[in-house]
């Protein structure tokens, strides 16, 4: 069953169009993936699923429901968590503060624990709950973000280049995060990542982004075995193509 689903989605900067008829859709209970250069357009998709920029043309749907042109707060409200690129934590809060800002739409009785549950999953911010998050390192932002995203208890998380600046050590660490979230709490994911390898490691499908259109998509098994994604995104070049973009000479337009 689709969670999410895009339907020929056209956003603009002004006069410029960022997302040229983008049609995804992710299933419940996955983590899908989203790859491609700087300036393909990942972050735009990101932010019209969260309703931080409102589509000129085509439908989003969450559970179904028609969400493009709903506020943030709204979108966040049924269960769509966003986690920006560059963390953006609260710098003069707390850690337990900031993770109480993440469930400020909740009117529950379960808050208390579900911060305990989080700090369980993030150790090192047990250690820090008092501290603001200015001094946090980015690795700790970075985790303290998922975590005040999980605080909302979502269905889906929206995750902007989670490993953007880390160490390989916390890359790992955040990709491990990331698949126990999925499994253990049931939260779909949507990821965007430039790190191609950790994101097809822990990705159950993937939709490759060029130029704001989706040119590719499969499982992320297969994915990596694509000579295209081998090549232009995990590294591995082939001497008689290299240099040279073959997307449409492969017919790999959806």
């Amino acid at each position: 069953m689709s969670l999410l689903t895009l339907s020929n989605i056209e956003t603009y900067y002004g006069p410029i169009m960022a997302i040229h008829g983008v049609s995804l859709s992710v299933e419940e209970g996955q983590i899908a993936i989203l790859l491609g250069a700087n300036g393909a357009g990942k972050t735009t998709v990101l932010k019209t699923i969260s309703g931080a920029m409102d589509p000129q043309k085509g439908k989003v749907l969450f559970e179904g429901q028609e969400i493009q042109g709903k506020d943030p707060d709204e979108v966040a409200r049924m269960g769509v968590a966003h986690v920006p690129e560059g963390r953006e934590v609260f710098p003069f809060l707390t850690v337990k503060e900031n993770l109480l800002m993440g469930a400020f739409s909740r009117r529950d009785g379960e808050v208390a624990s579900d911060i305990d549950m989080v700090l369980d999953y993030f150790p090192v911010l047990k250690e820090k709950a008092a501290q603001q998050a200015a001094f946090l390192s980015g690795g700790q932002q970075q985790m303290l973000a998922i975590g005040r995203a999980l605080m909302l208890r979502p269905r889906l998380m929206l995750l902007d280049e989670p490993s953007l600046g880390l160490s390989p050590r916390l890359v790992s660490e955040i990709a491990e995060i990331i698949k126990r979230l999925n499994e253990e709490q049931s939260v779909t994911m949507l990821l965007v990542e430039q790190n191609a390898r950790m994101a097809l490691d822990i990705g159950d499908y993937g939709f490759v982004l060029e130029v704001g259109r989706i040119v590719m998509e499969d499982t992320c098994d297969r994915l990596k075995d694509a000579e295209d994604i081998q090549e232009f995104y995990l590294g591995m070049k082939d001497e008689g193509v290299r240099g040279r973009r073959r997307w449409k000479q492969r017919k790999t337009w959806r």
